[in-house]
């Protein structure tokens, strides 16, 4: 007996047949065409690291595909433009708890490179995006150096608490919260510019805590060229509320009119420290003889007296000159209800020839200044911190002479460590505006791209 298939298996049997045919057509099972394609979206187009860095940012990796969970997408490193910086192999990836990836770059060299990245999903589906690295150079102490980015030229800043630092930068009116321990972008920023009334930059230079209140101020100095900037000749006030990532700012109060009152008080007593002739139109900031404000902290005990350390001029504006301080007797007042300054016995401190780049004290009246020279807008001169206690006609002693083997200048004290206490640690921040960082001739403060931006801040040991 022959037994012959019914109609149904007939046609199910070509159907089958015309499958594999398809199969073996497109190279792919034939409900591909079913799936989405995925997608691929970065936390950010560029990313920036360095040399023998430790706890170098990352960048998160969002992949995607419709109805299938992100776990299950592959995500893989395809290429490389400059191996030489970071090839494939240095881009290290961590799952993270929704599924997308968290990447790191170990840096093999300075430079940019371009790293292409592809998310492969179900039915063989593709998508590629651009990851732009570049990777400064390694630095000494290496371990305890941080960056931090979207801003080059950091030149103030104040302890916010919980590990936390509030930095300004003095090519913008912005104040950005970073994590102290970690390289990568702000916490958060707030833009200043609107509740000053500045359109241009007021070089901020200098801060000071007191409680909840941290006072600002401009470096009162003409600009680089020699040209009076209204916007520099501004003292402020920001109110702190919370701690650590959770710290909020409000705007306080401004005075406009400080390096007037300077000048008006230097004039009344002789001319001493030639303030007129600092500040007049031509003259360049930092000169020994110029005009530069960079250190603001509060005398010992005092709410309201605050010390206007001087970059420029030295007393005497000759080598070998001390570095100057002028105490406001009435800083609260000033900026809270412009009121006139009250100025105190101006202080000369020697620094072995070097000025005041910042000055910081602690609860117990321990102060570090941050010397440097009054000219130089990187490492080329000598840095060094001096303690002192905060008395005038008390001599400060030098403490350590700081690297200067590497980029960029050191500008801020973020907080004075009780000094008693052996091992104690000082984290110190540079402004890099104009250091080259990556090797292609462009200066920090001119990069394109935020990211590429940072600032240095490295923990050195008191002795």
């Amino acid at each position: 007996m022959t037994v012959r298939p019914s109609p149904a298996r007939r046609t199910g049997a070509a159907a089958l047949l015309v499958a594999a045919l398809l199969v073996a057509a497109l190279g792919a099972p034939a409900h591909a065409a079913g799936y989405a394609d995925p997608t691929i979206a970065l936390s950010a187009s560029h990313l920036s690291g360095a040399v023998g860095a430790y706890g170098d940012p990352s960048v998160t990796v969002d992949v995607e595909q419709a109805g299938i969970p992100a776990g299950l997408l592959r995500l893989r490193v395809l290429t490389s433009s400059n191996p030489a910086v970071a090839g494939v192999g240095d881009v290290r990836q961590e799952r993270t708890r929704t599924g997308d990836r968290s990447l790191t770059v170990r840096a093999r060299g300075r430079g940019c490179t371009d790293l292409t990245l592809e998310v492969t999903g179900r039915g063989g589906k593709s998508a590629r995006a651009t990851l732009s690295y570049a990777a400064s150079a390694r630095v000494a102490g290496a371990p305890a150096t941080r960056y931090l980015t979207g801003s080059s030229d950091a030149s103030a800043a104040v302890d916010a608490g919980g590990g936390h630092v509030l930095v300004a930068d003095d090519e913008t009116n912005e104040l950005r919260l970073y994590d102290r321990s970690r390289s990568g972008a702000p916490v958060k920023s707030w833009d200043l510019g609107p509740a000053l009334g500045r359109t241009k930059e007021a070089d901020i230079e200098a801060a000071a805590r007191v409680g909840d209140t941290v006072y600002w101020t401009g470096s009162l100095g003409n600009n680089k060229d020699g040209t009076y900037e209204a916007e520099r000749n501004t003292v402020f006030s920001t109110r702190i509320t919370g701690s650590g990532a959770a710290t909020e700012i409000a705007f306080g109060g401004a005075y406009k009119g400080l390096r007037e009152d300077l000048i008006a008080w230097d004039a009344a007593h002789g001319d001493r420290f030639g303030f007129a002739a600092g500040t007049a139109n031509g003259r360049v900031p930092k000169g020994i003889d110029g005009f530069d404000v960079e250190g603001l902290e509060f005398a010992p005990g005092s709410t309201t007296t605050a010390y206007l350390g001087f970059r420029a001029p030295l007393a005497p504006a000759a080598p070998g000159g001390k570095a100057l301080v002028v105490p406001v007797v009435n800083m609260d007042r000033v900026v809270a209800a412009g009121d006139g300054p009250v100025f105190g016995e101006p202080i000369g401190m020697d620094l072995g020839g070097l000025a005041v780049r910042d000055l910081r004290k602690n609860a117990a009246d321990q102060y570090l200044i941050l010397a440097g020279s009054f000219a130089a807008a990187d490492n080329s001169d000598p840095y060094a911190l001096y303690q002192w206690d905060g008395v005038a006609g008390h001599a400060p002693q030098k403490r350590a002479d700081l690297p200067t083997a590497d980029s960029g200048g050191w500008e801020a004290v973020v907080d004075v460590p009780d000094r008693r206490v052996r091992g104690a640690r000082v984290q110190l921040i540079t402004d890099s505006g104009a250091a080259d960082l990556y090797g292609d001739g462009t200066e920090a403060k001119d990069l394109a791209h935020p990211e590429w931006k940072k600032a240095r801040a490295a923990w050195f040991t008191l002795a």
